[in-house]
């Protein structure tokens, strides 16, 4: 019976997730060829070769893909039993922000995996539109804050990811069939509903607003129902939504930055930074 070491596991994981052997070597601290032999020493053990470069990224070979799903599960068991047993000093208390439509992708995953590896850490999450935790009184009561932003450079900022824009539609064949393109979508400031209405306006597409909803979750419900079509980061589609094509009716979308901007004034707050680097592999 083999045994997989974790330190390769975990250095296999950081090159899928972040597409790059470089990356990955600055992530956990080690060098280029240090990472390339470790991912070397692992396809010896499997007996296959699991990444593949395409130009200057590393991608998944098939066998790859089915081993990743087994080692995100095998480094999620260790880190909580790392928790678990953890002697670990970091203390505090972190305020952290993050978009409503995020919170699906997060908290079950990267938030509740650090509350357990840290676990005299105090986090206090809210879920806000990016518009409202991005505004003075919003940087004013959170120290972290994963906000959605046209523009990624303003200060401050420190871009995670950008994320295509998807029109989403609980069916293809109702969502093609109208000629007034029905939205749903959030108050007033949001990004999707501001980009929505700019690209459908600069393609001469009719356009009707008929339901607004600022939680994602009574968006989705409006969805299910066949009231309309919205926009959503790629990330965030939940998987009972259908993400539409882009085409004529439906023009594409662009991008948007997912940005992580430290609001604290006590930014030498370990425990601030170990989450920051929780969040940035987590949306990697």
């Amino acid at each position: 019976m083999k045994n997989l070491p974790m330190d390769l596991l975990r250095s296999f994981v950081s090159v899928a997730q972040l597409n790059s052997v470089t990356k990955a070597g600055e992530l956990l601290g080690r060098s280029q060829p240090a990472i390339s032999l470790q991912i070397q020493r692992l396809e010896q053990l499997v007996d296959e070769t699991l990444l593949v470069r395409t130009g200057k990224t590393m991608d998944l070979s098939e066998a790859g893909i089915r081993l990743y799903d087994y080692a995100n599960q095998i480094l999620s068991l260790n880190d909580l039993a790392v928790g678990e047993f953890s002697k670990s000093t970091v203390r505090g208390k972190i305020r952290l922000g993050i978009p409503s439509e995020f919170a699906t992708v997060l908290l079950p995953k990267i938030v509740s995996r650090f509350a357990k590896a840290y676990p005299n850490v105090t986090l206090e999450v809210n879920c806000e539109l990016s518009k409202n935790l991005l505004t003075k009184a919003g940087k004013a009561s959170h120290d972290l804050i994963l906000a959605l932003e046209d523009d990624a450079t303003v200060e401050n900022s420190d871009l995670v990811k950008t994320d295509p824009l998807v029109w989403v539609s609980g069916s293809i064949l109702n969502a093609q069939r109208v000629s007034v393109v029905p939205l749903i979508v959030a108050s007033q400031g949001c990004i999707y509903r501001n980009r929505a209405i700019s690209v459908l306006n600069q393609s001469k597409q009719p356009w009707q607003i008929v339901y607004t909803n600022p939680d994602l979750t009574g968006i989705q419900y409006a969805i299910q129902e066949g009231l309309g079509v919205t926009v959503l980061a790629k990330s965030t589609v939940p998987d009972n939504l259908t993400i539409l094509g882009s085409s004529p009716r439906f023009p594409d979308l662009g991008e948007v930055g997912i940005s992580l901007i430290f609001t604290s004034r006590n930014k030498k707050n370990e425990a601030l930074h170990l989450l920051a680097e929780f969040l940035k592999t987590g949306l990697a």
